[in-house]
């Protein structure tokens, strides 16, 4: 009975905290264009969309996470190490500042645990990496033929004679899109959180889906103004036809990935939409940004990292098996000296005459 509290409770705790970031930026547009001023009403329209998005259509993430990436039965002694895990590494990361992707550190604890096991689906697997590596690209390649119409639009509309009713519909439809990105995002993200919980047996996939999707509302409406108006201000460059169309293409993308039970990282689809309609508004040299990589790393670090400490609690708590834990730990301690050895290597005051 204690167990299982501990684990619905990191599991409301890593619902709001998905909340709080991904899905509260899913407005970052809107508001930061300035269709939605007050940003209390942003987040409570990114916590209604979230919810329905869930409840509508988050039944097969769930599924996927639950245990279609493994063939042992998730006890509730390995929930907790899933969901525990992810936790740590975003915890982890959001200290150190390095952006991930909840559904990327949810799958990668999942894979730990098999891993653990030796009981992974590898096909599935698979197909949910080469997704990962195909979906940030195609939202980029998708907003970039949108942006490109952008100015026919713009002129076509500038016609009518009529800018303040031509902007109040651009401002509706900027709104719209935003709570279509939140309610993907809620079809998408709330699996993160509950999967691990309904493949234990602590609940059913209904009442874990509409208490995900309270609880993902709930951080984004306490949690997620700070979020919003970081990503508000970094997007307020772009126009509302292009916000617009940034927020319908990666909903659009991750909305599909969802009904086929894909969980897939929203952040990066909205990202490279809207770097996709940088290319097109000021062409090649926004290269030189390096989102491209950023998007790369993040995509390698996620998984990878939250895969080996749940691999590791695994090991330790469940199977009691030391050694492998040793042989985690050997390793991580290498990997930092290489990296600590290679800053070294290029202190700027390490110079001919040293």
């Amino acid at each position: 009975m204690i167990l299982t509290g501990i684990a619905l409770l990191i599991a409301l705790f890593f619902a709001m905290n998905i909340g709080a970031s991904g899905t509260a930026a899913a407005m970052g547009a809107a508001y930061g264009g300035g269709a939605v001023k007050n940003k209390r009403i942003a987040v409570i329209l990114v916590a209604f969309a979230a919810l329905a998005g869930a409840v509508v259509g988050g039944e097969a993430v769930v599924k996927t996470l639950g245990n279609g990436l493994i063939n042992n039965a998730v006890t509730v002694e390995l929930s907790i190490i899933i969901l525990a895990s992810a936790c740590l590494t975003l915890f982890y990361a959001n200290l150190v500042g390095i952006p991930l992707s909840t559904s990327e550190v949810t799958v990668g604890s999942v894979v730990g645990v098999g891993v653990a096991y030796q009981s992974l689906v590898i096909s599935k697997v698979i197909s949910i990496v080469a997704i990962w590596i195909i979906l940030p690209f195609v939202a980029f390649i998708l907003a970039f033929l949108l942006a490109k119409l952008t100015p026919h639009l713009e002129r076509w509309l500038h016609k009518t004679g009529k800018p303040v009713l031509v902007r109040r519909i651009l401002v509706i439809f900027l709104i719209g899109a935003g709570c279509y990105e939140a309610f993907s995002a809620g079809m998408n993200n709330v699996a993160n959180a509950v999967g691990p919980l309904v493949a234990a047996g602590i609940l059913n996939t209904t009442t874990g889906i509409w208490l995900g999707g309270i609880f993902v509302g709930l951080g984004a409406i306490l949690l997620g103004g700070k979020v919003l108006e970081t990503n508000g201000k970094k997007i307020t460059k772009l126009s509302l036809i292009n916000g617009s169309f940034v927020s319908m293409t990666s909903g659009t993308l991750v909305i599909i990935a969802s009904m086929f039970g894909i969980p897939v990282p929203l952040t990066q689809a909205t990202t490279m939409a809207i770097f996709g309609v940088g290319i097109a508004d000021h062409g090649k040299k926004l290269w030189d940004n390096n989102v491209v990589k950023k998007i790369v790393k993040v995509w390698i670090i996620s998984p990878l990292s939250s895969l080996v400490v749940s691999y590791s609690l695994t090991q330790l708590f469940i199977l009691n098996n030391y050694y492998a834990l040793v042989v985690v730990i050997a390793v991580f301690i290498i990997t930092i000296s290489f990296f600590g050895f290679k800053k070294l290597h290029h202190h700027p005051t390490m110079g001919d005459g040293i």
